[in-house]
């Protein structure tokens, strides 16, 4: 297993800079945020462009990838989380477009996995997601594949704010739907797996490890705190909003020994990257890689 951070938070460094301070302080892997370098959509954790992915030419990728190794650390992926689903057809246009430049610049660089979104559009029940979800995403796979790259979609139900409520803007969030994932396009796509969105959905974590181990590709170590006041104040119909606060690893109610075991055993050994969205370690870059560096801690024991 490789340890390493999405690049996400820091969003004013220059990527060699992310990797020299990552090499510098234990970490052999970065997750490189994608979004549009123009710019584009903004929201808590996105919008960070650490690699120009538009018209990505041979040469500067390699100048990238032998930058980073020389500050000892690789490339997980390549990440960019639009909502390929969004309601809007001009949004998704634009957001699948991008989506496909990621794709082809990490074929051009050799980087194995893009990480994203399945998406999901909120006015919409599963089944007729789901319906749009495979007539969008068979061109989207294709080309990952013919360009060497797996396609790797997060288990998260993407619901914070109540321009996400009721149904999330990303319907891969349960058992069921990652079943058809997997019967739609088998070993072509992959799963970017973080523990934290299991535990306010009542999800077991070992029983899921245990069923879609073997498809996991990539793997994010985020933690949340169940806030038991909130929860009583909000309920569950809420769907997690008021009571589900991301956390770093250690700081809230993931079973760190109970997933890294379920990992080892379903014979996962790729990236381990930490997401840092943990608003008590946010303000400043010092602060950032505080909490980067206090997930390190914890999870280091278990990275052999």
């Amino acid at each position: 297993m490789e340890l390493g951070i999405l690049t996400a938070p820091l969003e004013d460094m220059d990527l060699l800079d992310v990797g020299q301070w990552a090499g510098d302080n234990g970490f052999s892997a970065l997750e490189v945020a994608c979004w549009p370098a123009s710019g584009g959509e903004k929201r808590r954790y996105a919008g960070t462009s650490h690699i120009d992915v538009d018209g990505l030419s041979q040469s500067r990728g390699d100048e990238i990838k032998s930058g980073l190794a020389e500050r000892g650390v690789s490339i997980s992926g390549l990440g960019y989380y639009p909502n390929p689903l969004h309601a809007e057809a001009a949004h998704r246009e634009e957001v699948i477009g991008h989506l496909m430049k990621v794709i082809t610049a990490a074929g051009t660089m050799g980087v194995p996995v893009v990480n994203t979104f399945i998406g999901g559009d909120r006015s919409l029940n599963v089944d007729d997601n789901w319906a749009r979800a495979i007539e969008i995403f068979n061109p989207i796979v294709a080309h990952a594949q013919a360009s060497g790259v797996r396609l790797c979609f997060e288990n998260c139900p993407m619901i914070f704010s109540y321009d996400e409520w009721p149904g999330g803007h990303n319907i891969a969030y349960s058992p069921k739907i990652w079943r058809r994932i997997f019967e739609q396009w088998g070993e072509a796509v992959g799963m970017n797996f973080d523990p934290s969105h299991l535990i306010w959905q009542f999800i077991d974590q070992t029983r899921f490890i245990k069923e879609f181990g073997g498809q996991m590709a990539h793997v994010h170590a985020k933690d949340v705190m169940i806030d038991h006041d909130g929860l009583y104040e909000n309920g569950t119909m809420s769907t997690g909003m008021g009571w589900q606060i991301p956390r770093l690893c250690g700081l809230g109610d993931v079973d760190w020994s109970g997933f890294f075991s379920g990992l080892y055993r379903a014979g996962y050994d790729g990236p381990v990257i930490i997401e840092h969205e943990d608003r008590d370690f946010e303000g400043t870059e010092d602060r950032v890689k505080r909490g980067f560096l206090l997930a390190r801690d914890v999870l280091a024991p278990y990275i052999k």
